[in-house]
């Protein structure tokens, strides 16, 4: 039997009581009468050694009534113990070694720290057990696998473990805890396997670990896991990230002022640092403990790339490089015959709904004569509109941009542009003037197309405020691939898209003049622009900032490409793919171009405070209780196991309801005594 609060179990020494009571008398056991005693001094009775208990009985149920009181007050309960069935002979442990390669096992001598564990435990084997070493940082890797561990001879396995722990290093990525110990206990997840697993996690256990994933994880069973930390003497740490503007910023300047956020750790006892760019003056930063300030840091001199953070001991995240928005430039080629400047035409509004931003600039080329398109600006133009008049030789030259993979939008002004549309896509497009109206709106939308998909939201969807005063009703009934994205609440076709080679043509039934429509006023013409524009080129976002392990989008061509890391190295790599060797923080560059990028440490590295082990208890972890770094977890865990083994079984109330059948007892016994005694004879 345990008890919640065993203290409570002083208070059966209360029994002393009723036994000095029955030992002590103060009144004879016999009355003799006697004449009068008011000349006698009265006199208490002594105790002598011919003292002795009387009435044994009441005495030990006034005894049990006690002991009962302070069994029910030290909260009684029964232990349910259940145990393991033991393996079977010649089985050993399964044991994966987590070890954490990230960003901040750099501080200090945290690393070396790390490997004598790793090697201790490794050297600790025993014949019967199976070690397997995984490091970890942004994604598990597998250094020594069960595999190669059995097929070792038993005395060069501890050899084998030590070497392959030899080639590993920190490096710059995050923590992604989750990601390590559920690729873990799959590797432990073997049904027919009896024998106990363990996953043994050597890390900092650092704040800025990611955990997510492992909310609601089914763990295996017979998998527990310990958490072997590395403690840092220092736990003040700041750190220092950059802040890029949004893709809509306006470009960037010569005297362009950059953001920085400084993080201070909780602990740290320095509020004041210092920037400072390379061959530039010091500034200051004055950021409190636990908090984070936003800098902002002066013009660069030329060419520097990277701004460092001093007055911090642990400096892995202390530099932050930073490069100025790139520009990208953005063709498209339109082919018409309308003047810049002419208001009551499309080109002077497809100009005005591209303005330029710090990632792109959007460069319009009318093509008005009558030969075709040079090849170089068929080549560079992202996307192509058509407009009024087209000759053939420019509507050839449209064909073969679209066949290679682009869009061509094809505003109808009139019946007869219809024609040039059909030239374009090499059908027949019969095509007339709808019958007039106050106006026509957008009625059935296919949401589910790129085009349309960012105003699938229900706050982005409503169009019926775009009037359209004259259009074109299109007849497609000869044309089975046509997809109609739009339609008018008449049921003619507003928007349809036609596959043309490997690109398609977009062929809208107006125009977005003022004569025509109320389209280019309207809120939704930018976003729709944008978005074709961004089907037709295909063309890879580009970040101002990437982090240590993020996958980079190169962009398409038929040239080889090289890329240079930060250490001088050179990799090879293919356009159009994505490049995911960014395992170190600084400037790439890709050759041939112009192309650079950015990658940096990820902030939450710098969050270096420990992690508490109710972390882990919380998310459903199991973890073991003989581990060190898990005594404090493992003790609350048992005392939450009690109370609520206690709160179940709730035998203090059986406790009190036999001390109160006891006093009722010993209330009956002690009346029918008191009954029975001589009484005093009257004289």
């Amino acid at each position: 039997m345990n008890f919640l609060a065993p203290l409570f179990l002083a208070g059966a020494l209360a029994v002393i009581g009723p036994i000095l009571f029955h030992l002590i008398r103060r009144t004879t056991r016999e009355v003799t009468p006697f004449s009068t005693l008011m000349f006698l001094t009265p006199s208490p009775p002594r105790i002598t050694k011919r003292s002795r208990l009387e009435n044994l009985w009441l005495l030990l149920l006034r005894c049990l009534a006690l002991v009962l009181l302070a069994l029910a007050f030290g909260r009684p309960f029964l232990r349910e113990t259940a145990h393991s069935p033991l393996p079977p002979a010649g089985e050993g442990r399964r044991v994966v070694l987590l070890i954490d390669t990230s960003a901040s096992l750099r501080r200090e001598k945290l690393w070396d720290d790390l490997r004598a564990k790793a090697e201790a435990r490794l050297r600790a084997a025993k014949p019967t057990d199976a070690f397997t070493i995984v490091a970890f940082d942004l994604t598990p890797r597998d250094v020594l696998t069960f595999e190669d561990w059995n097929k070792a001879r038993p005395d060069e396995r501890t050899a084998l473990a030590l070497q392959r722990l030899g080639t590993l290093k920190p490096g710059s990525g995050a923590t992604h805890l989750d990601a390590a110990l559920i690729h873990a206990a799959e590797l432990l997840d073997q049904p027919e396997q009896r024998a106990p697993a363990e996953i043994v996690v050597l890390s900092d256990l650092q704040e800025g670990a990611r955990l997510d994933a492992l909310q609601g994880f089914v763990w295996p069973k017979n998998v527990t896991v310990s958490l072997d930390a590395v403690v840092a003497k220092q736990h003040e740490n700041a750190g220092l990230a950059w802040l890029p503007e949004g893709d809509d910023a306006t470009p960037a300047t010569a005297d362009t002022v950059f953001r920085l956020r400084v993080t201070n750790s909780a602990e740290a006892k320095r509020e004041q640092f210092k920037l400072r760019w390379p061959g530039a003056p010091e500034f200051d930063a004055y950021v409190p403990a636990g908090k984070s300030r936003i800098v902002r840091a002066p013009k660069p001199p030329p060419g520097a790339d990277r701004i460092a953070l001093t007055g911090d001991d642990a400096d892995f995240d202390n530099t932050a490089f930073i490069l100025p928005p790139q520009t990208v430039n953005t063709p498209i080629l339109f082919l018409g015959t309308d003047a810049d400047e002419d208001t009551h035409a499309s080109l002077y509004y497809l100009r005005r709904a591209f303005p330029p931003t710090g990632r792109q600039k959007v460069e319009i080329t009318a093509h008005r004569a009558v030969e075709a398109v040079p090849a170089f600006q068929l080549q560079q133009a992202q996307l192509l509109v058509l407009g009024d008049a087209p000759s053939d030789a420019a509507l050839a030259s449209a064909a073969q941009f679209v066949r290679e993979g682009k869009i061509a939008l094809v505003p109808l002004a009139d019946a007869s542009s219809a024609q040039a549309a059909a030239k374009l896509l090499g059908v027949s497009l019969p095509a007339t003037e709808a019958p007039a109206r106050d106006y026509a709106m957008f009625a059935q939308i296919d949401f589910t197309h790129p085009l349309f998909a960012p105003f699938a939201d229900p706050r982005f969807s409503d169009f019926t405020k775009i009037h359209f005063w004259h259009h074109r009703r299109l007849d497609l009934s000869g044309l089975k691939d046509a997809r109609v994205l739009a339609k008018f609440d008449s049921g003619d076709p507003a928007l349809v898209q036609l596959p043309l080679g490997s690109g398609s043509v977009v062929l809208l039934a107006t125009t977005w003049r003022p004569a025509d429509s109320q389209l280019a006023l309207s809120s939704k013409f930018l976003p729709l622009l944008h978005a074709l524009l961004d089907q037709s080129s295909r063309l890879p976002a580009v970040h101002a900032q990437y982090f240590v392990g993020d996958e980079i989008a190169l962009p398409p061509g038929n040239t080889p490409l090289t890329i240079r890391k930060p250490d001088g190295a050179e990799v090879a790599a293919q356009p159009g793919a994505k490049f995911a060797q960014t395992d170190l923080p600084g400037i790439y560059a890709v050759r041939p171009g112009t192309m650079r990028f950015v990658v940096n440490v990820a902030p939450e590295e710098s969050r270096t405070s420990p992690l508490g082990a109710e972390r882990f208890t919380a998310l459903g972890v199991p973890l073991s209780r003989d581990a060190a770094s898990t005594v404090n977890a493992a003790q609350h865990e048992a005392r939450a196991a009690a109370v609520e083994l206690e709160n179940r079984q709730k035998l203090w109330r059986w406790a009190l309801l036999a001390c109160l059948g006891v006093l009722l007892l010993e209330t009956l016994i002690a009346g029918s005594l008191s009954r029975h005694s001589p009484q005093p004879v009257e004289t």
